[in-house]
């Protein structure tokens, strides 16, 4: 059996609309067996099909072609996911992270997010704790 790529990105719920999943093929964004493809592709069982979202590059070997959208819970035999080990720690990485590197416009972060901003990059640098963050209690001093 085989599918449109476009629209077996779409059915098992890899991209949101079909004209998404369609933009990322035209994009190069979407490859098979290591070629970029075009939305038109026709999909076969067995293939793995490498989806680029930044930072991350998915692998997902198809185990069902199907053109029509299926409920969340029957994803299971539609696809397997085979992304490598490396990029899924990317992945996480960039969830802790995940304001580090803020969308252009989204304004400055807030309390909260620049104290996490702050115990995440300490430990990177290397030191035990933010030198920026000021201790009030040890500025006591006896008189």
């Amino acid at each position: 059996m085989e599918a449109r790529i476009d629209k077996w990105l779409w059915a098992a719920r890899i991209y949101k609309t079909r004209s998404m999943a369609a933009d990322a093929c035209k994009n190069g964004r979407v490859s098979v067996g290591g070629q970029q493809c075009k939305p038109s592709r026709m999909v076969k069982e067995g293939e793995v099909v490498n989806v680029r979202k930044s930072p991350v590059t998915y692998s997902f070997r198809v185990l069902k072609a199907i053109e029509m959208r299926v409920g969340a819970k029957m994803l299971d035999g539609v696809y397997e996911n085979v992304t490598a080990p490396d990029q899924l720690e990317l992945l996480e990485m960039n969830r802790i992270s995940g304001f580090v590197d803020r969308a252009r416009g989204t304004g400055r972060p807030t309390k909260k997010e620049r104290r996490s901003m702050d115990a995440f990059i300490a430990p990177a640098l290397g030191l035990d704790y933010a030198p920026w963050e000021d201790d009030d209690d040890d500025d006591d001093v006896d008189s």
